[in-house]
């Protein structure tokens, strides 16, 4: 009997202490992530577009408070937090226009873009528009891009990243792939276009990576998360086609934000 009180007593200290433990290793990671300055970069696919509830001050940016730049930094409550993400963004447009919130105190940075320098939009209307070879031939001039432009494109935001944030952890989010294949649906694109499709993000996703690396950067893969709710898939994160608003089409909805983007960013961080 006397052993079993002390097995008891020894058990439940050790418990004590573990929770103890646990709870100072969450406080912890709560004041780490609230001594942080954060600076969301990117194309629409960070900005937001696609999952709602805008920030009237942000314009054609379409910032959405349901991006997963914006439900980090509400979950994390970081030291400060600039929101430059635009609509549209190219890589150009990132260098020329976003970057100023950078600086020596920045410890973290996400950033997704390139898709728009590779011609996304102009692809997906042509595959919607226009026959299916013209669809796959306008695809391979995609990747042929990526091939050749792209790298040398991202290589100059990310040395404007690093010039301007030396020491900020830098998080490159990628993109997912918008078809689930042999899916629901029963109208639309050919199989053969939505395989191109998904095979163009991958290797969109691919070179990013690579020059992500180059840089030193994080890659934080998003098609991994998006597996199972991809168009035509019986739970879509992403719109399909939307007649009543166009620019919203072929992106992430809310869901897509706060069930993909964010907690692969939020491992990434």
């Amino acid at each position: 009997m006397k052993l079993s009180r002390i097995a008891a007593l020894s058990s439940s200290l050790l418990l004590a202490a573990a929770l103890a433990l646990t709870g100072a290793g969450a406080a912890q990671a709560v004041g780490q992530a609230q001594s942080l300055d954060y600076v969301a970069l990117g194309d629409s696919y960070s900005s937001g577009v696609g999952a709602g509830s805008y920030d009237s001050g942000s314009g054609s940016c379409k910032r959405s408070t349901r991006a997963y730049p914006a439900l980090w930094a509400a979950a994390n409550s970081p030291s400060t937090f600039a929101f430059t993400a635009c609509s549209g963004a190219r890589t150009g447009d990132v260098t020329a226009g976003q970057l100023a919130p950078l600086g020596a105190a920045t410890d973290l940075v996400s950033i997704s873009v390139g898709g728009n320098d590779a011609g996304f939009a102009d692809v997906m209307t042509t595959c919607v528009l226009q026959s299916e070879s013209a669809c796959l031939s306008r695809i391979a001039t995609a990747r042929g891009y990526v091939d050749t432009t792209l790298p040398g494109k991202l290589d100059s935001v990310y040395s404007a990243i690093s010039a301007k944030a030396p020491s900020a952890r830098v998080v490159v989010l990628g993109y997912p792939r918008f078809y689930k294949l042999g899916g629901g649906c029963v109208a639309g694109l050919s199989e053969n276009e939505r395989t191109a499709i998904n095979g163009a993000s991958d290797y969109l996703n691919a070179a990013t990576a690579k020059r992500a690396a180059d840089h030193g950067y994080t890659f934080a893969a998003v098609a991994p998360a998006f597996t199972g709710h991809e168009i035509c898939s019986g739970s879509p994160w992403l719109h399909s086609l939307n007649l009543g608003n166009i620019g919203e089409s072929y992106h992430p909805n809310a869901a897509g934000q706060s069930g993909g983007y964010l907690p692969v960013f939020t491992a990434a961080a």
